[in-house]
Formats: C-alpha cells, sequence, structure tokens
C-alpha cells in the first residue's frame, strides 16, 4: 500500500489536535504523570532505555534497552524494539498490513510455537517513511494478549481493537480508543 503526496498531505491535515493545546476534557496531568495530550502530531520518536519486556505466559519474546519510543497526541506510547531482540523463530508474518501517514506501510505479525498462535499481535515497519526511518527493523505488539513491562512496570493496553500505545502509571489521558474517541 502506498500513498501520493498529495494524499498523504489530504490524511495528515484531518487531524484537530496537535499537541500545541489541551482540549476542556483531557485530565489533568498529576505531578508524576504527563498528559497524552502535550504529545506532538506528527508524532516524535525518542529513544527509550528503560527495560522493555514482553512476555507470552512464561515465554520472553522479547526483552531490550534499545527500544524506540513514539509519542502521538492523544496516545500512550507505542514501543519499538528491535527485531534483533526477539526470540527467533516466534514471528510469522500475518500476511496483512496497514498504511500510517506518519510512518508508512506497516506489517503484522503473529506470534507463534508449536501448542499456540497468537494472530496479528504485532506489527513493522520495514521501509517506514523518511521521518520513521528510526523504527526500521523495530517491532511493536499489542499488550492485549501478552504480559508487557517498561522499567519493570507492567502495562495496560490502549483501548480499543486498532491502536497499539501502553498505559503506564506516569500518563494522563483521555486515550484515544475509548468510545467516542474516533474524531481525535
Amino acid at each position: 500500500m502506498k500513498m501520493t503526496p498529495e494524499q498523504l498531505a489530504r490524511a495528515r491535515e484531518q487531524w484537530t489536535w496537535t499537541g500545541q493545546a489541551r482540549p476542556a476534557f483531557a485530565q489533568t496531568p498529576l505531578e508524576d504523570q504527563v498528559s497524552v495530550w502535550d504529545f506532538p502530531r506528527p508524532p516524535a520518536l525518542v529513544p527509550e532505555k528503560r527495560e522493555i519486556v514482553v512476555l507470552w505466559g512464561d515465554l520472553e519474546v522479547a526483552s531490550t534497552t534499545q527500544a524506540w519510543k513514539v509519542l502521538e497526541t492523544a496516545h500512550p506510547p507505542t514501543y519499538y524494539l528491535p527485531l534483533s531482540s526477539v526470540r527467533p523463530g516466534l514471528l510469522q508474518s500475518a500476511g496483512q498490513g496497514s498504511f500510517c501517514e506518519w510512518k508508512g506501510p506497516a506489517q503484522y505479525w503473529d506470534l507463534v510455537n508449536p501448542d499456540q498462535r497468537l494472530n496479528g499481535v504485532a506489527w513493522s515497519y520495514l521501509q517506514p517513511l523518511e521521518e520513521a526511518r528510526s523504527i526500521a527493523h523495530h517491532i511493536a505488539f499489542y499488550a492485549h494478549k501478552l504480559h508487557c513491562t517498561v522499567g519493570g512496570a507492567q502495562v495496560l493496553p490502549q483501548p480499543g481493537g486498532f491502536y497499539g500505545g501502553w498505559i503506564t502509571h506516569d500518563l494522563a489521558g483521555p486515550f484515544k480508543g475509548e468510545p467516542g474517541s474516533s474524531a481525535w
């Protein structure tokens, strides 16, 4: 899937919220929190040095201290781990994809082992748009069916079935994906 420059421009222009001002319905962050409404759009890609761990039951899928954190208005961060940090043999292409106007063409992944399969539980941008090149050869995981931690703290999955952000105690929302948030 590919978009023309004109299609990209139109898709990017649709966003009302860009991190320049918090909407009235945004939660006021506590002293130890940041508001996802202060995150920019287009998203910022920030190195994440805290340890990121992804477990499938008792099986460690991935662990790294060299992830990228993507910060986008109204979303909890999405963490992209180096593909090299994923246990070999667990990933299988899901044979589907999508397109992000900020990051480019996404490929989806299943987790497989001899006894189980989790369909569409991860995605990557193997050939991202230029502004997202830092996350090439990295992978992000949905936390819905996995146990994921950031710096030892367990995360909650972003609401909704499409978005893959990880909610930690240091974030104030509300978060895109909640009921009524489709226009955010």
